[in-house]
């Protein structure tokens, strides 16, 4: 069942972090909902502008809410993800999601805090959530683009001002992560001094990972032995997942990963087959993968096993 993002932020906050995972089709849905089941994990779907417009919006929808009748044990949230103005106002009024990201980091302080003051405003005469953004994070994330020298941490004290003038529900927070699948270089990792620091101003409030993907190297190595050419990528420890979500880390957003599953199964098995032009074998080879990659983070988020707890705490 579709909850609120606040229902699950209340039952997760400081001790493990709800996977945000991105879907543009109705392979990834099945094989979210199934890894979720079959981890006992609560989840929230994102959806992005692209995804949105991928096929149509009104499709991803119509696959969702099937989804949600063929898993009905499944608890979970329907959240946009990096939305503009215009974008959130669309979600907001469709009646269809639980929260909204309204992305304004690339702007100004006084700027970004005049936009998404007027999208929590909107959602919150709604019931929704709004979830904002301080800082840049590097990398691509579809039509957004942040080079490397542009991109800044987030400021602990901005931070506690930001939410204070919008009112914002959650914060993205710029902490050493990038979007894509090129986020690191050598031994870095996440800036937990930034994370403690936030904390220490905003104990209570939830903060969201952008970029989280891991980039795991088997799947690199495993598409590039079947004709893909990824170099120098390199994500985010997963075992920095659970530490962050004990200082307030809520919401893990995970979507290049899922990419890599979905790439990786398809060249081989195309580059086994040669011969075959049928894309429904490898697309139920991929519910399986995508599910089982679903399952073993959410066991590293701390998300599994959640669902009877929650289940509970919702019917209080």
């Amino acid at each position: 069942m579709i909850v609120t993002t606040a229902q699950l932020f209340k039952h997760a906050y400081g001790k493990y972090a709800i996977g945000a995972y991105n879907i543009n089709n109705a392979e990834q849905a099945m094989g979210l909902f199934k890894g979720a089941i079959d981890s006992q994990a609560p989840f929230i779907i994102q959806i992005s502008k692209g995804a949105r417009n991928y096929t149509d919006k009104r499709m991803l929808e119509a696959i969702i809410r099937a989804a949600g009748d063929i898993f009905p044990e499944a608890i979970f949230a329907v959240h946009l993800d990096h939305g503009d103005e215009a974008t959130c106002y669309d979600c907001i009024d469709s009646g269809f999601f639980s929260s909204v990201m309204i992305d304004a980091s690339h702007d100004p302080f006084e700027k970004n805090v005049e936009i998404t003051k007027r999208v929590v405003e909107r959602a919150h005469a709604k019931g929704l959530s709004v979830e904002a953004e301080l800082g840049m994070l590097g990398g691509v994330e579809e039509d957004i683009v942040v080079e490397e020298g542009h991109s800044c941490l987030t400021d602990p004290a901005e931070a506690e001002e930001f939410v204070k003038q919008t009112g914002c529900d959650s914060l993205a927070c710029a902490i050493g992560t990038s979007h894509g699948a090129f986020k690191f270089k050598g031994k870095q990792s996440l800036h937990f001094d930034v994370l403690e620091k936030i904390k220490a101003r905003m104990n209570g409030f939830p903060l969201v990972m952008h970029g989280s993907s891991s980039v795991p190297q088997d799947e690199v190595a495993r598409i590039n032995a079947a004709g893909g050419t990824i170099a120098g990528s390199m994500g985010v420890d997963v075992n920095e997942y659970l530490p962050a979500a004990k200082l307030g880390v809520t919401k893990i957003n995970i979507d290049t990963d899922g990419r890599l599953v979905w790439t990786r199964v398809h060249r081989e098995f195309f580059r086994d087959k040669p011969a075959e032009f049928d894309f429904r074998p490898p697309g139920k080879i991929f519910i399986v993968e995508y599910a089982k990659f679903i399952a073993s983070r959410n066991v590293l988020l701390g998300s599994a096993g959640q669902l009877a707890d929650l289940r509970a705490s919702l019917t209080k």
